[in-house]
């Protein structure tokens, strides 16, 4: 049964009449050339004008190899090889559909070469399919004419008198040697295909340069959304928290930290449009790009939140670049925000930031187990902490985070004199 699955497979599949349409429009595409380069040689070369001189012999083959490196030569034409990739994928099918596709600037003496066999293979097919067809159909109407059966090939083997029956028989089997070689030709096309139309290895390492980067590009507006909503929100959260519990006996303070919930939602709202406006490839300029000179700012909000946070800085900021400026100025808000979040109201929390000579060092302490009430027990997940080491590794630094004696201790250490 599975013999027969596979005998039948080429006379019902689909993949054998797509590729023999594929293959009767390369024919069909390349009769004009043909044509005009056949007329145009013998009237160059004095072969005689009429079209019967190229029946057979050295002329035809002549004009038929011409014919198809002029058509080749449309490679060349913009758009013509996107194009013939695109056809080729969609008709033929087989390991080039599953492949990335070639670069448009790419060399294309392998397309012209692809296209030439292309207009050579699918003229031949053509002319197999014309005669293949109208000689089955001549067999299988033999019973019910008058004359022979005209063939043009074979002609001995021509049913006549009584034995006219077998030509029905003998047509149904021509048009299925037909089917069967156009399958065959089909196939040994699409096998082929990837070593003409295929990405070359150049293709290949942009291609995957071209995913490293999309990755790179998606996990880093990840952290940024990590670092920037995920500080808001904890934010947010402990104000809500602490309003809640002394409304009544405080609504001073109450009012205060609502104001500060809206602080930090119109904030909140900012990066996100920001980053949305990143992943839709729009102009993103709307949000700011917060730098080191916004370190007080962050002072506030943390200690607005309920942080008793300190800051000691030595060394000047504006020397620093901008993206290095930036980075670090993401570091001490994930650091704050980690702190507010494990350590719950009153945190005592340290920012020491260093401006040295040849590298900027950044340490921030916090108590790592305090017994406070209302501490948060949210898991981070490690997210956060994560994501500042890819940040001081991208900028060629080295970061350190665990819990000594007590006390979380967070130091990043990044040069940057080779930077300005």
């Amino acid at each position: 049964m599975r013999i027969l699955r596979s005998a039948a497979a080429p006379l019902l599949g689909a993949d054998t009449y797509r590729r023999w349409v594929y293959l009767v429009l390369g024919g069909v595409l390349f009769t004009p050339f043909l044509v005009a380069t056949l007329v145009l040689l013998s009237l160059l070369l004095g072969w005689g004008a009429s079209m019967e001189r190229f029946g057979a012999g050295p002329q035809w083959y002549v004009g038929t190899a011409a014919a198809a490196v002029l058509g080749a030569g449309t490679v060349w034409i913009p758009g013509v090889r996107a194009q013939q990739a695109q056809l080729s994928r969609a008709l033929l099918g087989g390991p080039l559909a599953a492949l990335p596709a070639a670069r448009p600037a790419g060399p294309r003496i392998r397309a012209a070469c692809w296209l030439a066999l292309h207009f050579a293979v699918g003229f031949a097919v053509c002319i197999t399919t014309m005669v293949g067809l109208t000689q089955s159909a001549m067999l299988a109407l033999a019973p019910f004419l008058a004359d022979e059966p005209a063939l043009m090939f074979l002609r001995e083997l021509s049913p006549t008198g009584g034995w006219t029956w077998l030509g029905p028989p003998a047509g149904a089997v021509v048009l299925l040697a037909l089917v069967y070689l156009i399958a065959l030709i089909g196939a040994g096309a699409a096998r082929l295909a990837p070593r003409f139309l295929g990405p070359t290895a150049a293709d290949r390492l942009a291609a995957a340069q071209a995913r490293a980067d999309n990755l790179t590009e998606r996990n880093r507006l990840a952290a940024e959304l990590h670092d920037s909503i995920g500080h808001v929100l904890s934010v947010v959260a402990l104000q809500a928290g602490a309003a809640a519990r002394v409304i009544d006996r405080d609504p001073a303070f109450a009012r205060g930290a609502l104001e500060t919930i809206a602080e930090q939602a119109r904030t909140a709202t900012a990066e996100l449009d920001h980053m949305l406006g990143l992943l839709r490839e729009e102009r993103a300029a709307a949000a700011p790009q917060r730098t080191l000179a916004d370190l007080p700012r962050l002072v506030a909000a943390a200690r607005t939140a309920g942080a008793d946070l300190r800051l000691r800085q030595t060394g000047t900021l504006d020397a620093l670049p901008e993206v290095l400026s930036r980075e670090l100025y993401r570091i001490c808000q994930e650091g704050v925000t980690n702190a507010l979040r494990h350590g719950g109201e009153n945190v005592p929390v340290t920012v020491d930031l260093r401006v040295e000579e040849e590298r900027v060092r950044l340490v921030m302490t916090n108590p790592a187990d305090p017994a406070r009430p209302g501490r948060s027990t949210r898991p981070g997940g490690g997210r956060g902490l994560r994501g500042m080491r890819e940040r001081v590794e991208l900028l060629g630094g080295e970061l350190t985070a665990g819990a000594v004696d007590g006390v979380w201790r967070l130091a990043a250490a990044i040069p940057w004199k080779e930077r300005t």
